[in-house]
């Protein structure tokens, strides 16, 4: 039996407990101070009577909080928490006493050995372990952890060799360490590959911040994943607003150049003479005033150019070298430079349709489309919505402290099926600026501030007020003051729009449209 007790954090504290089971001839097989005010004591198992005698005793102690029963000892948990992580690690584990002889082998070392642990334990580790001096190594005057190739049962292994130090009470003053041992941790050829592989695999982490609830996204995501280990250009298709940066970084992060530069140039932001210094820099004859391009900025890593379709063709041309032979010239220099980069590019433009009317080259587009991925639009990836609109919610509210915030039913309907032209960013634009100006908790349709919007007719006008047969008469208003300047004779007006001389006179005059009030 196990009792925790709980008390104030003084001295003589310890004493007062053990007096009472000293005072009942109970037998206290162990004793262990938990700081603050916590004492453990392992007991042998009593009678229910005996039990009711003495634990009202100890409650009663001045300084006693609580006596409970407890399901083992700290120091139980910690050495059978101990005895599991040894016993199941998925690497050979060996702990060895000062003179190289066995003491502990994990279960996957005893499979390996071929034995059971009681019969190996004290036999010298070199018996099993052939390419180390373990003897000379222990008799060493520094004993220094070490890593190195062995053999295992006739299997190569690498070995990380650790000693056991120990402080005892006796060399505290002196702060030295006695040896105890050593442990060993071996590693197969088979699992060191793994563990490399592994490590090269792309991090999930790379891509968690892409919704991708919809079929279409899991795709995109899944085939970028791969693409990002291969080191050959990638080419991202997609309306605007739907997350083509943000895939170009997380394939960056996810390839093996991640610790080396991103650099970003929007191929439609800039003037052609502008983006050409951006991207291969300026040459000087004063080499301190000379200024280094996009190109040797993010040599080793990636160069992201957003809109490309937008690009001139001289910069084509240019770029096209690049790509081919990973050298440039910076402008108004003659010296070549070699760059070592991958190019990742986006559009939302047909490419195929600007090669085909000579707006684009078309070796240029087959270069930088080696991979590309398609990023569908926000309306054709629904199920991407509701989870995108909780997640730019929560983190617009976050910024302004702001926590508990929601959408009616009504609202999350609306968001559900509206078009959404913009994609992701115009959601997320949206999304601010509702829980911004939000006085409540409860964010509604008309906090949202969206214009109607079909495909067919874009954004329509949204304060409609009158009937239809008004809306009618101003359209005829106006058609017939922009046509009148260009058919002032009424019987030419008619013969144009299809009607009777009498009807277009009479329509004229009901709009007050006249000589005098339209310049001709």
């Amino acid at each position: 039996m196990r009792l925790e007790i709980t008390c104030h954090d003084r001295v003589g504290m310890g004493q007062k407990v053990l007096g009472i089971f000293v005072e009942h001839e109970i037998n206290v097989r162990g004793i262990e101070l938990k700081q603050p005010g916590r004492i453990f004591i392992n007991i042998p198992d009593l009678e229910f009577s005996d039990l009711q005698t003495f634990m009202p005793q100890l409650r009663l102690l001045e300084g006693v909080g609580d006596v409970r029963t407890a399901p083992y000892m700290p120091s139980e948990r910690e050495h059978n928490e101990l005895v599991t992580l040894i016993k199941t690690f998925p690497d050979p584990f060996i702990s060895l006493d000062a003179k190289g002889n066995i003491r502990i082998v994990n279960n996957i070392g005893l499979t390996i050995m071929g034995c059971d642990e009681d019969s190996i334990k004290g036999q010298h580790i070199s018996q099993w372990l052939k390419g180390f001096n373990f003897t000379r190594w222990l008799d060493s005057k520094n004993v220094l952890a070490q890593t190195c190739r062995l053999k295992f049962q006739g299997e190569d292994f690498v070995a990380d060799i650790m000693p056991i130090n120990v402080t005892s009470e006796d060399e505290i003053k002196n702060n030295k360490q006695v040896l105890a041992g050593a442990v060993l941790i071996l590693k197969s050829e088979a699992r060191l590959g793994l563990q490399i592989n592994a490590f090269k695999q792309p991090s999930e982490n790379t891509f968690s911040g892409i919704q991708a609830s919809s079929s279409g996204m899991r795709k995109v995501i899944r085939e970028a994943k791969r693409m990002s280990q291969l080191d050959s250009s990638i080419l991202i298709i997609g309306e605007t607003g739907t997350g083509k940066e943000l895939l170009a970084r997380a394939c960056h992060a996810a390839s093996e150049r991640a610790d080396e530069a991103f650099m970003t140039l929007n191929c439609a932001a800039l003037p052609d003479d502008v983006a050409e210094s951006e991207l291969f820099g300026v040459g000087e004859k004063d080499q301190e005033k000379s200024k280094r391009g996009i190109f040797e900025l993010a040599d080793g890593g990636s160069v992201f150019l957003d809109e490309v379709g937008e690009m001139s063709t001289k910069l084509q041309s240019k770029l096209l070298r690049v790509i081919q032979n990973g050298s440039f010239r910076r402008v108004n220099s003659e010296q070549e430079i070699t760059v070592n980069v991958r190019i990742i590019s986006s559009t939302n433009k047909d490419l195929l349709n600007l090669v085909s009317i000579g707006e684009f080259r078309e070796d240029l587009y087959y270069r930088l489309n080696v991979f590309g991925l398609n990023i569908p639009p926000l309306r054709e990836r629904r199920s991407d919505i509701l989870p995108l609109t909780e997640y730019f919610i929560a983190h617009a509210g976050q910024r302004i402290g702001r926590v508990n915030l929601k959408l009616t039913q009504e609202c999350r309907d609306f968001i559900e099926h509206y078009p959404w032209p913009g994609n992701v960013r115009q959601l997320e634009n949206v999304l601010t600026r509702a829980v911004s100006l939000l006085e409540g908790d409860e964010i509604g349709v008309d906090h949202l501030q969206l214009p109607a919007y079909t495909r067919e007719h874009g954004y329509l006008e949204q304060e409609f007020e009158g009937t239809l047969d008004s809306a009618v008469k101003s359209f005829e208003a106006d058609l017939l003051r922009k046509l009148y300047p260009a058919y002032p004779s009424t019987r030419q007006l008619a013969k144009k729009l299809g009607l009777s001389h009498t009807a277009i006179a009479n329509k004229l005059r009901e709009y007050d449209i006249n000589k005098k009030t339209v310049k001709i």
